[in-house]
């Protein structure tokens, strides 16, 4: 039997954990279940101490954010698989048994997702992970069932299992050796697309990423960062830099970079003419942040030669914005 450890990461989230905990200990008997407490000031723990002296707590001594959270507290817990699910997250009966048969099953598999659903809508794919992630060739990320913030209604559609190119940070299975030999997450990152560098470097290293659509789980979201705040701006450009210099094969680094910063510029119009001036200037706050921190980045690069193609379409914005296509079963693949 495979030694399960679900690790569920908490800042002040008393509430949270007072809302989702009952699902996770109800519906989760077949692993070990932990709080990652990034050093709160509010009661979670003494909540949990009280409420659930079964959980195991480890606190981090400082909040380093959603990478070096778990990168500090994992080596503290023994087992096979971490399940690194976030404090907003309420799971369903049964949710570990077909992940836990995939690991079984299925050798290559070394990083999973289950099917990600809206707490607040639960019949619709929710935005981070829906039915597993993919990339395009300039490294915008998009999901089944999410493209940009065009959710699809859950009809079954992806109730399958299928290798992807990422899986979500808000409910992420991986084991635990290939986790230590990434050296987990990249602090730098802080929070956001912190789980696509963790899968590309995966991938590099000739591991496998799967979504497993018979496990549902339902994602509250915006719990840390909602959408319309700017530091997620900020993040989501910067970090999507960080992981295109990292991971990609050498000789399409720069020209794809190049594309992609004129790609936010765009990007960054369209804020102006929504009247998002903040977001505007987040964009142009993760180019300066992406220019300082280049040369450290660029050589992080390990590895960096996955031979088939990273990106599933040439370009989402383009099949988006261009071509009108909001459903992911009718992109076309390049």
């Amino acid at each position: 039997m495979l030694k399960i450890a679900v690790v569920i990461l908490n800042w002040n989230g008393e509430a949270l954990l007072e809302k989702f905990m009952p699902s996770v200990t109800e519906f989760s008997k077949e692993a070990d279940v932990y709080v990652a407490d990034n050093a709160s000031t509010d009661d979670s723990i003494a909540f949990l101490k009280k409420n659930y002296p079964e959980i195991g707590i480890v606190q981090n001594s400082s909040n380093g954010g959603y990478a070096k959270g778990y990168n500090d507290a994992l080596p503290h817990i023994e087992a096979d698989i971490y399940c690194l699910l976030n404090s907003d997250v309420e799971v369903t009966k049964d949710w570990l048994t077909p992940i836990i048969k995939e690991f079984e099953d299925n050798p290559l598999a070394s990083i999973i997702q289950p099917k990600i659903l809206d707490y607040k809508n639960k019949a619709q794919f929710e935005y981070a992970g829906a039915a597993g992630g993919f990339i395009d060739k300039y490294g915008y990320p998009f999901c089944r069932g999410r493209i940009f913030n065009e959710l699809e209604t859950d009809n079954g559609q992806y109730n399958d299992g299928k290798e992807i190119f990422w899986a979500t940070g808000a409910c992420l299975f991986i084991k635990a050796d290939v986790f230590r030999e990434l050296n987990g997450f990249d602090e730098d990152y802080f929070a956001h697309q912190e789980e696509i560098d963790l899968c590309w470097r995966a991938k590099n290293k000739g591991h496998k990423v799967y979504y497993v659509g018979e496990s549902e789980v339902y994602h509250l979201g915006g719990s840390t960062l909602s959408s319309m705040n700017p530091k997620k701006t900020f993040l989501n450009f910067r970090n999507s830099l960080f992981s295109l210099v990292k991971n990609l094969p050498a000789r399409k680094v720069f020209p794809i970079v190049v594309l992609r910063l004129v790609l936010d510029g765009l990007a960054g119009l369209n804020f102006i003419f929504q009247g998002r001036f903040k977001h505007f200037w987040a964009i142009i706050k993760a180019h300066f942040s992406f220019y300082k921190n280049f040369w450290t980045i660029y050589k992080k690069r390990e590895n960096a030669c996955f031979t088939g193609d990273y990106y599933l379409i040439k370009s989402i914005v383009w099949a988006y914005y261009i071509n009108h296509v909001k459903i992911f079963n009718n992109l076309v693949k390049d």
